[in-house]
């Protein structure tokens, strides 16, 4: 396994490089983000530049703070961001079953969409998880309307544990987790 090096991908895969967030992200994390149909399911307002960057240090603080957090992922060689995703530290106000524990989570560009970017990331995002901090249960919240995502959950290893309110906005997610 790699070391943590600004200047080097920590994971890769066949396709894909997967970085630690740095400042100089946010840029291509605001590109990635601006077609509505990477937006969709992430909750009913467009992020604004500042909401973007807020997201950008609560993944490089779960890093800090917890020693794993979000990827930026680009494909081999290229400098295009296509995923933001990993296994990240939050409390989201959800109760004992969900907050204060890992909870994973992915956002793929929308060029990417349906090519297993997302299954051949997060598979070796969990497998790194696993051998770095042991065999845990990991969470995850999903819009129940968000089918390609569901899916991936399952394949991944992911159950339904039950439905829930966002705190802050009042929509609905399902929960999932991931047990070991």
């Amino acid at each position: 396994m790699k070391t943590l090096c600004p200047t080097a991908p920590i994971l890769e895969t066949e396709r894909l490089e997967l970085w630690h967030p740095q400042a100089g992200d946010l840029a291509g994390i605001e590109a990635m983000m601006q077609p509505e149909a990477v937006r969709r399911y992430l909750g009913a307002t467009e992020p604004s530049t500042p909401d973007l960057f807020t997201r950008l240090l609560r993944n490089a603080g779960s890093w800090t703070l917890y020693g794993y957090g979000s990827f930026v992922v680009r494909e081999r060689g290229q400098a295009r961001i296509i995923a933001n995703l990993g296994i990240f530290h939050s409390w989201r106000g959800l109760g004992a079953d969900f907050d204060d524990r890992p909870e994973a989570g992915w956002i793929l560009a929308e060029s990417h969409f349906g090519k297993g970017v997302a299954s051949e990331a997060m598979t070796a995002v969990l497998g790194w998880f696993d051998e770095v901090h042991g065999k845990r249960e990991i969470v995850a919240m999903i819009d129940p309307e968000n089918a390609p995502s569901i899916a991936l959950a399952g394949k991944l290893g992911f159950g339904p544990t039950r439905r829930a309110e966002l705190p802050d906005t009042g929509e609905e997610m399902q929960l999932f987790a991931r047990r070991r």
